[in-house]
């Protein structure tokens, strides 16, 4: 006797669908191996202990523009906590209009990174804070003229030696970047695709992207992008198996030998992280790819010595596009009034406009 049409498509619908739970678990326990999800709440930081007033100073300084000499610049301006913590520029405007030598990478989930900086030249989110106050291309400040600025300001004051207390002189630079420190480590972005597949979640990635998960595990790219972040987790050469042309990799930096002087250091750098990578473009420590796709493809010749198909570029594409979470909410803060003690901008290197 023959069957029902309909209980034909029902027992393959039921039969596809087992196939697929199957292949989905697999898929699951493979990705459960090399990740590890964002967590909703930010990690303690154990040398920088979490207290109210010091993460609400954290968060006014990250916004401060009087940090730096010409007090046009804050750690928003390269790091646009609307922009998913980046800027969207190939590398970053700083004092005077000056270019950085990098792209500016993204705070958002930092705090999971092995190091900060694409050379890893500083070891967390506090000494971090401190490199871009003094880089005479960024924002070109000095740690006593940021003190004396901070001690200018009645409320700042009041609130570092809230956020420090016990200390006989809490308004110093080594606060100040312990302060940023705590703020940034609040940046997180949980409940991705990724992270809700891996939760148990068949729905949280399409066909595509799973095909596009697989992908990029059985190719290698999980070799250098793991972990929490998918990658920030150790250092590379950029062009493993065949180096990029110079506009992608450009011969005068040399990456990681600048802060080792080793020789096997010579353009090798931190691994970038890849959580909300479709919102962080232009790519590369160069800046220089705007498109994912072509990012992809790049990192297939040059990283694993494989041409990838633009099929198989578009699925770890749309896998990469998954990985974007929930973004943080950040007001600006109200940030408190000079004074008449306030040292006054420095503008000495700003070009002068024409009227």
């Amino acid at each position: 006797m023959k069957k029902p049409v309909s209980l034909l498509v029902l027992t393959a619908c039921l039969l596809s669908t087992s196939l697929a739970s199957a292949g989905d678990a697999d898929l699951r326990a493979t990705a459960k191996g090399l990740f590890k999800p964002i967590p909703a709440t930010a990690a303690e930081i154990k040398a920088n202990p979490h207290n109210d007033y010091k993460l609400r100073l954290g968060h006014m300084l990250y916004f401060e523009p009087r940090l730096s000499a010409s007090q046009l610049i804050s750690c928003q301006t390269c790091h646009n906590v609307g922009l998913a913590g980046a800027d969207l520029q190939e590398t970053s405007t700083g004092h005077g209009w000056q270019k950085g030598p990098r792209n500016a990478p993204t705070t958002y989930n930092a705090v999971f990174n092995t190091a900060q900086f694409w050379d890893g030249r500083a070891a967390d989110l506090k000494e971090q804070a401190k490199g871009p106050v003094q880089a005479s291309v960024e924002m070109n400040n000095k740690p006593a003229m940021v003190e004396k600025t901070l001690k200018s300001i009645p409320e700042y004051v009041d609130l570092f030696a809230k956020a420090f207390p016990g200390e006989k002189d809490p308004v110093n630079f080594e606060n100040m970047a312990k302060a940023i420190e705590l703020f940034e480590a609040t940046l997180l972005t949980p409940n991705d695709g990724l992270d809700r597949f891996m939760a148990g979640d068949d729905k949280a990635l399409t066909a595509e992207q799973k095909e596009g998960l697989q992908l990029f595990v059985d190719t290698g790219c999980a070799g250098c992008h793991d972990g929490v972040n998918l990658g920030g987790t150790d250092y590379f050469p950029f062009g493993v198996v065949e180096q990029p042309g110079a506009e992608l990799l450009p011969p005068g930096d040399k990456g990681r030998f600048a802060v080792t002087n080793t020789s096997k250091d010579e353009y090798v750098f931190r691994s970038p992280a890849l959580r909300n990578i479709a919102l962080t473009a232009p790519y590369f420590h160069s800046g220089k790819v705007w498109s994912l796709q072509d990012a992809v493809a790049v990192m297939g010749s040059s990283q694993l010595g494989a041409e990838l198909s633009e099929a198989q570029a578009v699925k770890i594409t749309r896998f990469l596009e998954a990985l974007s979470g929930d973004q943080p909410e950040v007001l600006h803060p109200v940030l408190p009034p000079s004074t008449a003690s306030t040292p006054r901008p420095d503008l000495s290197a700003l070009p002068t406009a024409a009227h």
